[in-house]
Protein backbone atom coordinates (compact mmCIF):
# COMPACT_ATOMS: atom_id res chain seq x y z
CA UNK A 1 0.00 0.00 0.00
CA UNK A 2 1.08 3.59 -0.70
CA UNK A 3 0.32 6.68 1.43
CA UNK A 4 0.36 10.73 0.45
CA UNK A 5 -0.82 11.93 3.77
CA UNK A 6 -0.35 10.88 7.52
CA UNK A 7 -1.45 13.66 9.97
CA UNK A 8 -0.53 12.94 13.34
CA UNK A 9 -3.14 15.26 14.88
CA UNK A 10 -6.12 15.86 12.89
CA UNK A 11 -9.91 17.69 14.20
CA UNK A 12 -11.43 17.60 10.43
CA UNK A 13 -11.81 14.31 9.28
CA UNK A 14 -14.39 12.72 11.87
CA UNK A 15 -15.16 13.57 15.69
CA UNK A 16 -12.63 14.59 18.18
CA UNK A 17 -9.00 14.37 17.79
CA UNK A 18 -7.71 12.05 15.63
CA UNK A 19 -4.84 10.54 13.80
CA UNK A 20 -5.67 10.25 9.92
CA UNK A 21 -4.50 8.87 7.01
CA UNK A 22 -4.51 9.24 2.96
CA UNK A 23 -3.84 6.18 0.92
CA UNK A 24 -3.11 6.13 -2.46
CA UNK A 25 -5.08 4.17 -5.08
CA UNK A 26 -8.70 4.81 -6.53
CA UNK A 27 -10.87 3.37 -8.86
CA UNK A 28 -14.10 5.97 -8.92
CA UNK A 29 -11.93 9.15 -10.29
CA UNK A 30 -14.90 10.94 -9.43
CA UNK A 31 -15.07 14.31 -11.63
CA UNK A 32 -14.56 17.19 -8.92
CA UNK A 33 -12.67 14.95 -6.08
CA UNK A 34 -10.32 17.32 -4.36
CA UNK A 35 -7.79 14.75 -3.82
CA UNK A 36 -7.17 13.41 -7.51
CA UNK A 37 -3.31 12.90 -6.81
CA UNK A 38 -4.07 9.81 -4.90
CA UNK A 39 -5.72 8.09 -7.66
CA UNK A 40 -3.13 5.96 -8.56
CA UNK A 41 -2.10 3.28 -6.30
CA UNK A 42 1.67 3.89 -6.75
CA UNK A 43 1.43 7.49 -6.48
CA UNK A 44 3.20 8.35 -2.54
CA UNK A 45 5.02 6.38 -0.69
CA UNK A 46 5.14 3.11 0.37
CA UNK A 47 3.62 2.48 3.81
CA UNK A 48 6.12 0.41 6.37
CA UNK A 49 6.35 -0.86 9.61
CA UNK A 50 7.47 2.49 11.03
CA UNK A 51 4.51 4.14 9.50
CA UNK A 52 2.02 1.62 11.29
CA UNK A 53 3.90 1.82 14.69
CA UNK A 54 3.88 5.83 14.81
CA UNK A 55 -0.14 5.64 14.18
CA UNK A 56 -0.38 2.91 17.04
CA UNK A 57 2.40 5.44 19.33
CA UNK A 58 0.10 8.73 18.52
CA UNK A 59 -3.19 6.88 19.18
CA UNK A 60 -1.53 5.76 22.60
CA UNK A 61 0.00 9.20 23.21
CA UNK A 62 -1.66 10.38 26.67
CA UNK A 63 -0.10 13.87 26.36
CA UNK A 64 -3.03 14.51 23.05
CA UNK A 65 -5.33 12.39 23.66
CA UNK A 66 -7.09 11.08 20.18
CA UNK A 67 -10.22 9.72 20.08
CA UNK A 68 -9.13 7.62 16.93
CA UNK A 69 -8.37 6.92 13.50
CA UNK A 70 -9.98 8.08 10.13
CA UNK A 71 -8.54 6.39 7.21
CA UNK A 72 -9.47 7.90 3.75
CA UNK A 73 -7.51 8.45 0.54
CA UNK A 74 -7.77 7.57 -2.48
CA UNK A 75 -9.69 4.73 -0.90
CA UNK A 76 -9.26 2.37 2.02
CA UNK A 77 -11.05 -0.22 0.13
CA UNK A 78 -9.13 0.02 -3.28
CA UNK A 79 -7.97 -3.83 -3.78
CA UNK A 80 -4.62 -2.78 -3.57
CA UNK A 81 -5.32 -1.18 -0.10
CA UNK A 82 -6.87 -4.08 1.75
CA UNK A 83 -4.36 -6.73 3.34
CA UNK A 84 -2.70 -3.47 4.37
CA UNK A 85 -5.66 -1.51 5.60
CA UNK A 86 -6.86 -4.92 7.37
CA UNK A 87 -3.51 -5.19 9.07
CA UNK A 88 -3.72 -1.82 10.41
CA UNK A 89 -7.19 -1.80 11.99
CA UNK A 90 -6.57 -5.11 13.58
CA UNK A 91 -3.34 -3.80 15.26
CA UNK A 92 -5.64 -0.94 16.30
CA UNK A 93 -8.40 -3.04 17.84
CA UNK A 94 -5.69 -4.83 19.81
CA UNK A 95 -3.14 -2.09 21.09
CA UNK A 96 -5.47 0.85 20.89
CA UNK A 97 -8.53 0.63 23.49
CA UNK A 98 -11.58 2.23 23.20
CA UNK A 99 -10.34 3.84 19.48
CA UNK A 100 -12.87 4.25 17.07
CA UNK A 101 -12.03 3.99 13.50
CA UNK A 102 -13.26 6.11 10.62
CA UNK A 103 -13.61 4.81 7.04
CA UNK A 104 -14.18 6.74 3.91
CA UNK A 105 -14.81 4.98 0.28
CA UNK A 106 -16.41 5.21 -2.98
CA UNK A 107 -17.50 1.72 -2.88
CA UNK A 108 -21.40 1.22 -1.22
CA UNK A 109 -22.16 -1.41 1.76
CA UNK A 110 -24.22 -3.21 0.08
CA UNK A 111 -22.16 -3.88 -2.80
CA UNK A 112 -18.59 -4.41 -0.97
CA UNK A 113 -16.68 -7.48 -1.65
CA UNK A 114 -15.96 -9.88 1.18
CA UNK A 115 -12.22 -8.87 1.52
CA UNK A 116 -13.70 -5.14 1.54
CA UNK A 117 -16.57 -6.49 4.38
CA UNK A 118 -13.71 -7.96 7.09
CA UNK A 119 -12.18 -4.57 7.19
CA UNK A 120 -15.57 -2.95 7.72
CA UNK A 121 -16.43 -5.65 10.16
CA UNK A 122 -13.99 -3.92 12.19
CA UNK A 123 -14.25 -0.11 12.31
CA UNK A 124 -17.09 1.73 13.91
CA UNK A 125 -18.06 4.40 11.19
CA UNK A 126 -18.23 3.85 7.16
CA UNK A 127 -19.09 6.65 5.04
CA UNK A 128 -19.49 5.25 1.50
CA UNK A 129 -20.61 6.61 -1.81
CA UNK A 130 -18.46 8.17 -4.71
CA UNK A 131 -18.45 11.93 -4.75
CA UNK A 132 -21.01 13.57 -7.01
CA UNK A 133 -20.06 17.29 -7.69
CA UNK A 134 -23.88 17.98 -8.56
CA UNK A 135 -24.98 16.50 -5.33
CA UNK A 136 -21.84 18.65 -3.24
CA UNK A 137 -22.73 20.78 0.09
CA UNK A 138 -20.43 22.60 1.79
CA UNK A 139 -22.84 22.38 4.79
CA UNK A 140 -22.72 18.41 4.94
CA UNK A 141 -20.32 17.23 7.73
CA UNK A 142 -17.95 14.62 7.12
CA UNK A 143 -19.28 13.99 3.46
CA UNK A 144 -18.96 15.66 0.08
CA UNK A 145 -22.43 14.99 -1.56
CA UNK A 146 -25.66 14.42 -0.21
CA UNK A 147 -25.86 10.50 -1.38
CA UNK A 148 -23.21 9.58 0.30
CA UNK A 149 -24.14 7.58 3.89
CA UNK A 150 -22.59 7.68 7.31
CA UNK A 151 -23.36 4.08 8.58
CA UNK A 152 -22.73 3.81 11.82
CA UNK A 153 -21.25 -0.09 12.02
CA UNK A 154 -20.27 -0.36 16.00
Amino acid sequence: MNVHHYYPIDVVNGPGTRCTLFVAGCEHQCPGCYNKSTWRPDSGRVFTLEDENRIIDDLNDLRIPRQGLSLSGGDPLHPHNLSAILHLVKRVRAECEGKDIWLWTGYQLGTLSDAQREVTSLINVLIDGKFIQALKDPALIWRGSSNQVIHRLR
